[in-house]
């Protein structure tokens, strides 16, 4: 069904069919429904303090066991508040948030895999994007300086592909 035929079918629908129509959809699927809380009520800091504390147990586990360092977890809660419409710059605080706890995880554990240092650049430069896009570059600059700076003290092996980026763009 094409966006201009759902118009037209909406048309057509009285308002208590309308409401009925959204009770359903809220009620059968988990995304509307995340969709229409976080739209009435946004707790805007209470999602953010829990994406942190995911984040932060991907590089430092409470519970003692091996760090996963893994990207995706990250990057599932950047698109998440994406489509929620969650503010740009807190959107962009947690792209950074990421990039910043595994720089604390690599000055005190050594990592050998170039995957990892690999997908550290990839999100420095989708952040950098991200900042440009929305305009908000100047609120993240020490930030983005201070990624920069760390992953050369630290000797990451694409350490100039940091600063590349961070002229470019």
């Amino acid at each position: 069904m094409s966006k201009r035929d759902l118009k037209l079918y909406l048309h057509e629908l009285d308002k208590k069919q309308l409401e009925d129509q959204i009770i359903d959809l809220y009620t059968r699927f988990k995304e509307v429904k995340e969709y229409y809380d976080f739209a009435f009520n946004p707790k805007e800091n209470k999602l953010m303090e829990e994406c942190k504390l995911k984040i932060s147990k991907e590089y430092f586990p409470v519970s003692g066991r091996k760090a996963k360092m893994r990207r995706s977890v990250a990057q599932k809660y950047i698109r998440h508040f994406i489509r929620l419409g969650v503010e740009p710059s807190l959107v962009a605080d947690v792209m950074f948030y990421h990039i910043e706890i595994a720089q604390t995880y690599t000055s005190e554990q050594f990592i050998k895999h170039e995957s990892f240092y690999k997908a550290m650049l990839k999100a420095f430069e989708e952040a950098l994007q991200y900042v440009n896009e929305h305009g908000i570059r100047n609120e993240f600059t020490d930030r983005i300086e201070q990624v920069a700076d760390e992953a050369s003290a630290q000797c990451w092996m694409n350490s100039q592909g940091f600063e590349r980026v961070l002229k470019g763009l």
